[in-house]
């Protein structure tokens, strides 16, 4: 089961409330709160379509630039061992550090095949 939607770039979760018998969800990687809900998975679509739409706008009302998710980087915490082989391993391979974490990244998802 997928419990993301997609939508005009954005990333959004897919929850559910037995409590509330509601599917709920929010936009990733932006700052801002961009929540949605519906009582069923064409509602919940319908509703976080609206969501993204209705944040877009704003943003063009406000005169601000919406907030790109997935800009193209990110820190990553590797622990001191794990930063120390990855920048010997690039090094003697005559890469960048970012080049190779670049390539384990897409290697590992590619074997999954996503």
């Amino acid at each position: 089961m997928k419990n993301t939607m997609e939508y005009k770039g954005y990333v959004g979760t897919v929850e559910f409330s037995e409590e509330d018998r509601l599917f709920f969800g929010k936009v990733q990687s932006i700052r801002s709160l961009v929540s949605y809900e519906g009582t069923d998975g064409k509602e919940l679509v319908e509703d976080f379509h609206q969501a993204v739409d209705a944040y877009l706008s704003l943003c063009a009302e406000k005169g601000v630039s919406p907030e790109i998710p997935y800009k193209g980087s990110f820190n990553v915490r590797l622990g001191q061992d794990l930063h120390r082989r990855a920048a010997v391993y690039a090094l003697q391979h005559q890469k960048t550090l970012n080049s190779f974490i670049e390539e384990a990244v897409t290697d590992k998802l590619n074997s999954l095949g996503v």
